[in-house]
């Protein structure tokens, strides 16, 4: 399930770091049964897109779960409120709009999917160094099934490729990584990732769909809840 926040900025461009993105995100759930989620060890289930324009011109924020009850708690933390604060900028709602996607085929990225090279040493997968998209596969696919496998009490395993074709979005200026930096207790540190234009699976078997709609709402590879590895079907692919 997702919820759409549309809201207007008196600033300049609105870019918001991500921490406080995921900030403003938990302190909508006080008070409600998921406000001790960012406490939690573990996975947390969620993701965020990064900040974009709408076609009505208004800057807007999808924030994505398997678990419909978390969406539903900040549905109702968010919908009568006027004006909220992410980080110190106060933003005015517009409107703020829950729903749910149909199971594509297809997905294109809404923020840049991270995955470690090494996580003992820090290392971030970097696609244009590595250059090995059967690792960065077989991660993505690992990383999901653990995910998966963990929300639902269940023993799944994808067969094959999680993905059967990729296209990765290249920059202007030529590269395919994106450096994103996060700020946390003040301390800014780099996280890389890569946007992609197509990740694609050729055929969805229906003991896979599950699967593949959990990872449309989770969000692909590493640290999700900072906004990471946000998915959006692509409209017009049908499975």
């Amino acid at each position: 399930m997702r919820l759409k926040l549309s809201f207007i900025y008196d600033g300049d461009k609105f870019q918001p770091n991500k921490h406080a993105v995921q900030g403003f995100i938990y302190n909508m759930l006080r008070g409600t049964e998921y406000e001790d989620r960012h406490n939690r060890r573990g996975f947390k289930f969620f993701t965020f897109s990064d900040v974009f324009r709408d076609s009505k011109g208004y800057y807007s924020l999808l924030i994505a779960s398997p678990d419909s009850g978390f969406i539903n708690a900040l549905y109702l933390s968010l919908k009568d409120r006027d004006h909220v604060y992410i980080g110190k900028d106060e933003i005015k709602l517009v409107e703020v709009k829950k729903f749910k996607l149909k199971l594509k085929r297809a997905f294109q990225t809404g923020s840049p999917v991270v995955i470690y090279k090494d996580s003992r040493k820090n290392e971030y997968f970097k696609l244009h160094e590595h250059r090995d998209l059967l690792f960065f596969l077989q991660r993505l696919k690992e990383n999901a099934e653990k995910k998966f496998n963990s929300f639902y009490g269940d023993e799944f395993h994808l067969e094959g490729l999680i993905f059967d074709r990729v296209i990765p979005k290249v920059r202007k200026n030529g590269k395919v990584d994106v450096y994103v930096k996060v700020v946390k207790n003040g301390v800014p540190f780099p996280v890389i990732g890569t946007n992609w234009e197509l990740l694609e699976k050729e055929r969805i078997k229906p003991e896979e769909r599950r699967f593949y709609r959990f990872i449309m709402d989770c969000g692909l590879g590493e640290k999700n809840s900072l906004g990471f590895g946000f998915l959006n079907p692509i409209k017009g692919v049908k499975n």
